[in-house]
Formats: structure tokens, C-alpha cells, sequence
């Protein structure tokens, strides 16, 4: 990320919070602004994420590649997240939060350039990865900072509001790609980004201050190494499951998941003796708590199951309900606008009452609408089918804030880093996989040799193929919300925290 002198800084440039007690209700100055700027700019990079599967037949023609090697702007997107991501407890805790931001920003901003001007189709696939490299550390940064900093009492609502962004950002980029697309040329979905990120840039250079002390920890490459073959490999064979059942795929997925899975086993073992100098890459005494893993558990089949049928909803509606590339983007909208109000709301419902009065009615309307969903046919209106996403999404919301501050209000304050991480790691891992299964199942239910081409009999075949898979998948989610409970510790343990952090200065939490 940055040199090692960039870590070594008087106590005086690092920002701590205000103090807290359980009881608390308002955020300490200053805590508003750096989370409101980290929010900000996780939204930014998050949205780029699934910005150009509806642009990817404008690509294939303007560059003259095959559909397996268009995918790469997505797939090398979400390759180059899962391995990175797993380093991103090592780095923030190696280095100060305002380097770590202005260094991903600034890699996020070389990366939309490239893309921006590629002349040929590899330029634009380096572009992505250089943007997905500084993309992977927003979000467990965000979830860490705000659990630092956030008084207990208010946490169930910053969270809510916290972990709304990554389930927005990819379900509104397809929408704003399809409006863009529809007067501009794909190169306009990154010239727009641009002065939006350089805008983010530069607001956090001017008013973010460091939360933390760096720890002189090294970083340990085997366990790197590790974690590349392991997370990449794992992410590459569940991208081409759907090539794979339509006989497209180069090679079969099976060999690189296998190759995952032995990495992923290596890198825990590796992991073990690591945690116990407490320089482990990733620390595995996260899974100790049953409250996290209940939550994690959970939230990988309603991550999954979210950003999975983003690959298969713009494939009904234009199928089966005839909606042009427009219509498309202008239909998803208004679920990521539902995603932010219902995370906000359900935020306090958690404050007051916990995780379940959430959880349940949520899982159970979650069930409902795919049910619905399954039934799709040319005669449904595209009214209703809105107001169905609507309240599909709007459950999703409240299930994932509800999961997230759950499982880090479990940890101790020092494995939130670690926490956040593993929770980053497993919804990308979710979409990928999830992503391939309905594709899968899309395939399948089609019964043709091109699912690419359809008559209107078989898309409704299809999506009724994709949409009882993900049905099956909820009934796990409705299983996961019964046991999902209340973290006993949250309270002392998010203390303890901010007194830990209050401690090491008596600065205001990021602000000059």
C-alpha cells in the first residue's frame, strides 16, 4: 500500500473518538464526517463492480472477443476483490487509515483512467484490476471504522446505514449503466466516474484524520500467496460453472475449485500458528464465537442469493417481459432506493429489539417473493413486477444490516479488522458462486442448446428454473434467522473499544 515510513506519525495526526457508553445516543464529533466520507467513497468504487454486464455485447462488438473473453471486465473485477480482500485486515493494521484511503483512491482513480481510454480490450481488463485493487480495502475499512468509533447504542443504525452500500452500489450500477448506455458509449460509464472519484479524493485528503495506531506487524507472504491461489482459484471455477452446463467453458470448473478449496485449506493451517504471535493474515478466532458464524453462515446465502439474480432478473425481463436496455436500468432503481430506507429503518428496530423481530418476517417475505418471481410469464405487468422487486429488496435489506451488526458486535475490538475482512471476503465469494449456481439452473430450465437465444416459452422455463433454486436457497436463509440472535458482549466489547481508541489521543475523530 505505501511505504513503511508513511506509518510512523506523532500522536497528534491520529484522530480517536469521542468516549461512549452503552447508554449513549449520539455520535462524538467528527464521527458523522469520516464515516459519511468512507461511506461516500465505498459507494463510489462498489458501483463499479457489476457496471458493465449490461454493456458487455457493445464490448464484445467493439472489440471483436468472445463472450468467455468479454466476461473478463466482470470476472477479473471479482478475482482480483477475492484476493485482496483477505489482505485487508493486514494492512489496516499495518498502516494509518487516512494512507490506506488515499492510497486505494488513487488506485481506483489510475484504474477508471486506464479504462476510460483503452484502446484495446486488454487495457480495459488491466483497468478493472487496477480498480478492483483499490476497491477491496473500502468496505472492511468502512464496517472497522464505523465499529471503532460508533457509540453502542447507535450502532445497530450506522451499521444498517454501513453495510446498505455494498448491497446498493451493484444493484444500482446494471441500472445507471443501461441509462448511460442508452445516449453515451461505454466509455462515458467511466469518463462519469472520474470527477466523482477525484472529488472523493480530495475530500479526504482535506478532512479525514487517522482512528488508529499502526502495530509493526510484517506481512507474512506464504499466507498471501495462499490466499491468491485459494480465494482466486475459488472465485474462477464458480465463474464457470454457467459457461461450463452450456458446454462453453475452457476448461472444466471442478480442476481451479478444487485447486481453491486446498489452497483455502493451506491458508487456515497457515493461519493457526500465525494468530497465536497475533500476526495471522487473517485470525481464525473469529469463528470461535457462534454468533459470528450463525451471521456469517447466513449472510453467504442472502449476499449470494442478492447479487446472484442481478445476473438472472435482466435476463427474464428482457426475455420474457420484452423490456429494451433502458427500461432495464430505469426498473432496477427504485430497489436500491428501497435498500437505503429500509437498511436506515431497521437499523433502530435492531437498537430496540435485536436481530429476530427482523429477521424472521423478513426471511419469510424474502421466501414469498421468489415464490412469486418463479411464476413470471409474459402476461405479468411490469408494475407489479416492480413492486415485487421492491419488496424483495427491501427484505434484503433488513436481513443484511441485521447480519452484519450481528456477527462484528460478537468480536472483540481487536479482531474487528478481521471480522469485517472475513465478512467482505464471503460476499464475494456468495456473488460468484450463487451467480454460476442460477445461471446453472437458468440453463438447465431453458432446455436449449443457446440459452442466449430464447423463444418466450423457454425464458419463462428458465426463470422459473432460476427463481425455485433461489426459493430453496431461502429456506436456509428463514433456518439461519431463527438461530440469529443478539451478541451478549456487544455492549462491553464495543466499549472497551472506543475507550482503547480514546485513549491514545484526545483529538476529535476525524476532523482537522
Amino acid at each position: 500500500m505505501a511505504s513503511t515510513h508513511m506509518t510512523t506519525s506523532s500522536a497528534s495526526d491520529v484522530a480517536a473518538a469521542a468516549p461512549s457508553t452503552p447508554s449513549g445516543d449520539r455520535l462524538p464529533p467528527g464521527v458523522a464526517l469520516v464515516i459519511g466520507v468512507l461511506m461516500a467513497s465505498t459507494f463510489i468504487v462498489f458501483l463499479n463492480e457489476m457496471l458493465l454486464g449490461v454493456a458487455l455485447p457493445t464490448l464484445i462488438a467493439d472489440f471483436g472477443v468472445s463472450p468467455g473473453t468479454g466476461q473478463w471486465v466482470t470476472t477479473g473485477f471479482l478475482l482480483t476483490m477475492a484476493v485482496l480482500i483477505p489482505a485487508s485486515s493486514f494492512v489496516m493494521r499495518r498502516y494509518h487509515m487516512r494512507t490506506i484511503f488515499l492510497t486505494a483512491m488513487s488506485l481506483f482513480i489510475v484504474g477508471t483512467t486506464l479504462a476510460a481510454v483503452a484502446p484495446t480490450f486488454g487495457v480495459l481488463v488491466a483497468g478493472r484490476i487496477t480498480q478492483a485493487s483499490g476497491t477491496a480495502v473500502f468496505l472492511p475499512l468502512l464496517m472497522t471504522t464505523t465499529m471503532r468509533l460508533v457509540p453502542v447504542a447507535r450502532r445497530g443504525r450506522m451499521m444498517a446505514i454501513t453495510t446498505a452500500v455494498p448491497a446498493v452500489a451493484p444493484a444500482l450500477g446494471p441500472a445507471l449503466s443501461g441509462v448511460v448506455l442508452a445516449a453515451l458509449s461505454w466509455r462515458w460509464l467511466f469518463i462519469l466516474m472520474l470527477p466523482i472519484a477525484v472529488g472523493a479524493l480530495v475530500l479526504g485528503a482535506w478532512e479525514l484524520r487517522n482512528t488508529t495506531t499502526p502495530e509493526p506487524v510484517a506481512m507474512d507472504v506464504p499466507s498471501l500467496l495462499l490466499s491468491a491461489v485459494g480465494f482466486g482459484s475459488l472465485v474462477y471455477g464458480l465463474s464457470l460453472i454457467g459457461e461450463a452446463s452450456a458446454g462453453h467453458s475452457p476448461i472444466s470448473p471442478y480442476l481451479p475449485i478444487a485447486v481453491g478449496l486446498a489452497g483455502l485449506v493451506a491458508f487456515v493451517l497457515r493461519q493457526i500458528p500465525l494468530q497465536r504471535r497475533d500476526s495471522a493474515f487473517l485470525d481464525m478466532r473469529i469463528f470461535l464465537r457462534k454468533s459470528f458464524r450463525v451471521a456469517l453462515v447466513t449472510m453467504v446465502f442472502v449476499a449470494g442469493t442478492g447479487i446472484g439474480l442481478l445476473i438472472v432478473i435482466p435476463l427474464v425481463l428482457t426475455n420474457v417481459t420484452g423490456l429494451s436496455t433502458l427500461q432495464l436500468g430505469l426498473f432496477l432503481i427504485p430497489g436500491g432506493a428501497a435498500i437505503s430506507i429500509v437498511a436506515a429503518l431497521s437499523g433502530r428496530v435492531y437498537d430496540r429489539f435485536g436481530p429476530r423481530p427482523l429477521m424472521i418476517p423478513a426471511a419469510l417475505v424474502w421466501l414469498a417473493v421468489l415464490w412469486f418471481f418463479s411464476g413470471v410469464d409474459e402476461s405479468t405487468s411490469v408494475v407489479t413486477l416492480i413492486l415485487a422487486w421492491l419488496v424483495f429488496t427491501s427484505a434484503q435489506a433488513a436481513m443484511w444490516a441485521t447480519l452484519t451488526t450481528s456477527a462484528m458486535g460478537a468480536l472483540k475490538a481487536e479482531l474487528y479488522s478481521h471480522g469485517a475482512s472475513a465478512f467482505a471476503t464471503a460476499q464475494q465469494l456468495a456473488g460468484a458462486a450463487f451467480g454460476a449456481v442460477f445461471i446453472s439452473a437458468y440453463t438447465i430450465g431453458s432446455g436449449a442448446g443457446n440459452a442466449g437465444v430464447l423463444s418466450t416459452a423457454q425464458a419463462e422455463s428458465a426463470g422459473q428454473a432460476a427463481f425455485i433454486t433461489a426459493w430453496v436457497i431461502g429456506l436456509l436463509v428463514l433456518a439461519g434467522a431463527v438461530l440469529v440472535g443478539r451478541t451478549s458482549s456487544a455492549a462491553t466489547e464495543g466499549t472497551t473499544a472506543l475507550e482503547t481508541v480514546e485513549s491514545e489521543t484526545p483529538r476529535e475523530a476525524g476532523v482537522r
